[in-house]
């Protein structure tokens, strides 16, 4: 269970303001279909979060635990001082490929996710914890809930959300949680 919840709030702290986010509410914007979107991206969700748990589950079992608590503790103080850089989209999604809304965002979101924090994030829990499910189950989750708003909302949303104290709030979490595994590692492990 330990493992679900830190994924899921992790993930979804992660994602706040994240170009992902900026990208769903573009998606949104654009083609005015709520549900092809939350489906695609919920699809390409679980596919990015089991490509990096399964690499870092991977790396999990190679590692003494002292040296996985290190990494991740690290990679979670990283991502604070990370999550206080705004993100913005580098580049604008077209209009639906051929197979539609759906595919679309299925492609587009997986692509931008290689790569991202919320996809390094999962990759370091799924090496603390080496439970790949509830990683994974967790990651899609937290992504869901950080990124079903943004579709349904739309712009209305962004225009009303505090980003920058999200971002300052989300730092300190992931600062509180890179402390946590770092005096973990400090203590010889698990």
């Amino acid at each position: 269970m330990e493992a679900f919840l830190a994924s899921l709030s992790t993930v979804a702290i992660a994602e706040m303001g994240d170009r992902t986010q900026l990208l769903l509410l573009m998606l949104a914007a654009r083609h005015r279909r709520p549900w092809p979107i939350l489906a695609g991206m919920l699809c390409g969700t679980i596919l990015s979060a089991a490509l990096a748990a399964f690499i870092g589950e991977r790396l999990g079992h190679v590692l003494d635990a002292r040296v996985v608590n290190l990494v991740v503790g690290v990679s979670l103080v990283a991502m604070a001082a990370w999550e206080l850089k705004p993100e913005r989209m580098h580049a604008e999604a077209g209009g639906a490929a051929r197979g539609g809304v759906f595919w679309s965002t299925l492609v587009t979101f997986f692509v931008a996710e290689l790569g991202d924090k919320t996809q390094i994030a999962t990759a370091v829990l799924a090496a603390a914890y080496a439970n790949f499910t509830a990683v994974v189950a967790g990651s899609t989750v937290g992504m869901v809930l950080a990124c079903a708003p943004v579709v349904f909302i739309g712009k209305l949303l962004a225009a009303r959300l505090p980003l920058r104290l999200i971002r300052i709030v989300a730092s300190l979490l992931f600062l509180a949680l890179g402390v946590l595994f770092l005096v973990r590692a400090a203590q010889g492990g698990g």
